[in-house]
């Protein structure tokens, strides 16, 4: 093993309060964030179970781990919270001069269309 892997091996917590491995160095059964975000999940309120530490740009790096055993379904927007949002985004896009919906969001340094400005 590596110094710097032997550096961040702390399985117990004895070192760092919660168990902690080195950059792809985690046990199965244990995903970030952005991974479980892949399976459709999400932490569900569960406290962080670990973490991976590694030396990157500007210093030491972490990524907090949460069990996969423990996670939950990720929630999904009901057709009024989509129909809120679609209508919100129509609105970012209609230029308030010509009170035509551009394909792309109107800058609200000039506050109205390209076109139009």
């Amino acid at each position: 093993m590596a110094r710097i892997r032997a550096a961040f091996h702390d399985p117990d917590g004895a070192r760092y309060g919660i168990p902690t491995y080195w950059w792809r160095g985690a046990p199965a059964g244990y995903a970030t964030r952005r991974q479980l975000r892949e399976r459709g999940l999400c932490p569900g309120g569960q406290p962080i179970a670990a973490q991976i530490l590694w030396r990157g740009v500007g210093g030491v790096r972490a990524a907090y781990l949460y069990r996969l055993d423990l996670a939950r379904p990720k929630r999904t927007a009901s057709p009024a919270v989509r129909a809120a949002l679609a209508k919100a985004m129509r609105a970012r896009r209609t230029c308030s001069t010509c009170r035509t919906v551009r394909p792309y969001c109107i800058p609200r340094s000039l506050g109205c269309c390209i076109e139009c400005a």
